[in-house]
């Protein structure tokens, strides 16, 4: 069964190590387990992987964050995937750096990338995981803070946080939202 894993970021060498990156990282970490490489293809980077049974199309849209639902619409209609089958890996300002979240559905929370992908599908019924990226930054900078890089005491904590994000995804794959829900939501 095809499943479709969307890692949000901005393309472009000036946000690579970025907060707002932590999607593409993720999904970089994942295809990295699995000596896949991405392909540039239409709306985004893709490769996929193998877990189980389950292929995993891996993408990293290359709209910018925030028309991604392009891509996600694109590739959903491309491969044929069930709604019940797309999960996107979004960083989350609300959230503890490292903190991971998994939601079934839910609203935007001011997350551009999350508006553009629940504008192009026309419903907020989509799985997403929530990767925090921390919210220490002074009042009116809020767009530097994600656009900026992490901080090397950051860097050692997603060093345990990205591969937990990445069981988290195969989890999704294999078991479900539900179940992966109660797995993941209290680590």
């Amino acid at each position: 069964m095809n499943n479709l894993i969307v890692g949000l970021g901005n393309i472009g060498a000036e946000y690579a190590d970025t907060r707002h990156n932590i999607g593409f990282r993720v999904l970089d970490a994942l295809a990295g387990a699995s000596n896949a490489v991405f392909s540039d293809r239409r709306y985004g980077f893709v490769t996929e992987v193998k877990v189980k049974n389950q292929t995993l199309i891996l993408l990293k849209p290359s709209t910018y964050m925030n028309l991604s639902g392009n891509a996600v619409r694109y590739w959903m209609r491309e491969r044929k995937i069930d709604p019940a089958r797309l999960l996107i890996v979004v960083d989350d300002l609300a959230l503890p750096l490292g903190a991971l979240r998994l939601k079934a559905n839910g609203s935007e929370g001011g997350h551009n990338g999350l508006r553009s992908i629940t504008q192009q599908l026309a419903t907020q019924q989509y799985a997403r995981l929530r990767f925090g990226i921390g919210g220490d930054f002074a009042r009116g900078q809020q767009i530097d803070y994600v656009l900026g890089p992490f901080s090397a005491d950051e860097e050692l904590v997603l060093e345990e946080r990205i591969p937990l994000a990445v069981e988290a995804v195969k989890s999704f794959a294999l078991q479900g939202i539900d179940r992966t829900m109660n797995q993941f939501n209290n680590k």
